[in-house]
């Protein structure tokens, strides 16, 4: 498969979401209710040309940079412009000429919407895979983004070590993308129609782990997943018994990340300031943490929320002086397997 395939696809024969032929690369499930006034500032072109698998608008983002790898006619874009404020910044990198001339043609209707002087989102061409040729300053990304892309790509590895280098450290890759529950034949993978609706690339979440972890991103976090259902008799007909999900990943850039959950006897209290979420943050699909409970966790979600743009919506309790084994409750699992992920009101993992 290469880029001209996906370029043809995303750029001349789809027109608009409803011309996809499963709903993989349009099934972001419903807006947060926090967040629908921002999807509703959005241009209707701009929604109308949306291929997306969910919803990558992560919290707190005032005064951040954001990149969105993939930004298509740049829905997305848009959205996270009216969180970053006048002083962030957010850059959206597409490879398709059609999507980004609908992205750049909205610019100024955006900005006067969001009472704005000046833009705070600009829109480049280029190839995900190749983001060390954009000119882009390494290190210099608090939150990088993408929304059913990744599986797109050519070069995945190569997607998530660019990603990686130019995030600050503590910086967040939050993305969502569809993922399957085997390794897929050479057939499917080849074939043009399923790999255009974000199908045929789709990873075996097993090899996206360790590819991800190979980029240096070391705990990576489900956030949330849902089952993909695919209609299309042909299509299914091809794909087997394969199963596919929709499935939303925070990697954070933290050197001292370790390989396992272990225990400190540490904790953190959740102040309920961040935007959205007053009674509860939800970091990941197993940590649900409460405004104002003690909530323990393990030594490496404490460094997510400490040495990342979380730190001072916590108080933290202890440190690393003493440690006691693995985090109770932690181990392997198919991540999944059971659908979406249940958060939980404590523990890790």
């Amino acid at each position: 498969m290469n880029l001209e395939v996906v370029k043809e696809y995303y750029g001349k024969v789809l027109k608009g979401s409803q011309d996809l032929k499963t709903s993989a690369c349009c099934d972001g499930g419903g807006v947060p209710p926090e967040l629908e006034p921002l999807l509703a500032n959005v241009h209707e072109e701009v929604k109308a040309k949306y291929y997306g698998c969910g919803i990558v608008v992560p919290a707190a983002l005032e005064g951040a940079r954001v990149l969105d790898l993939g930004s298509g006619s740049g829905r997305d874009v848009y959205m996270m412009a009216q969180l970053v404020g006048a002083r962030g910044e957010v850059i959206g990198v597409d490879m398709t000429d059609e999507q980004l001339a609908t992205a750049n043609a909205h610019i100024d209707w955006h900005m006067r919407r969001f009472g704005y002087e000046r833009p705070n989102v600009r829109f480049m061409k280029g190839y995900i895979e190749k983001l060390r040729e954009l000119g882009l300053e390494e290190q210099s990304f608090d939150v990088i983004v993408s929304n059913c892309v990744i599986n797109l790509s050519v070069d995945k590895p190569a997607v998530l070590g660019g990603a990686y280098d130019l995030l600050k450290p503590g910086g967040e890759l939050y993305f969502a993308d569809v993922y399957c529950d085997r390794r897929l034949p050479e057939e499917v993978r080849a074939d043009p129609l399923l790999y255009g609706e974000c199908l045929g690339g789709a990873l075996y979440w097993n090899d996206f782990l360790t590819m991800a972890k190979g980029a240096g991103f070391l705990d990576p976090r489900l956030v949330r997943s849902n089952p993909l259902a695919i209609d299309n008799v042909a299509m299914a007909r091809k794909l087997g018994q394969a199963k596919f999900f929709s499935a939303t990943y925070r990697l954070f850039k933290l050197a001292q990340l370790e390989t396992a959950c272990e225990d400190y006897g540490q904790a953190v209290i959740y102040k309920g300031t961040i935007g959205g979420q007053p009674d509860a943050f939800m970091l990941d699909g197993h940590h649900l943490i409460e405004a104002g409970k003690v909530f323990p966790v393990c030594g490496n979600t404490w460094r997510m929320l400490a040495e990342t743009r979380f730190a001072p919506h916590f108080e933290f309790i202890g440190d690393f002086a003493t440690h006691y084994g693995i985090f109770p409750g932690c181990g392997t699992q198919i991540p999944f397997a059971t659908g979406a992920p249940k958060a939980e009101s404590g523990g890790c993992c």
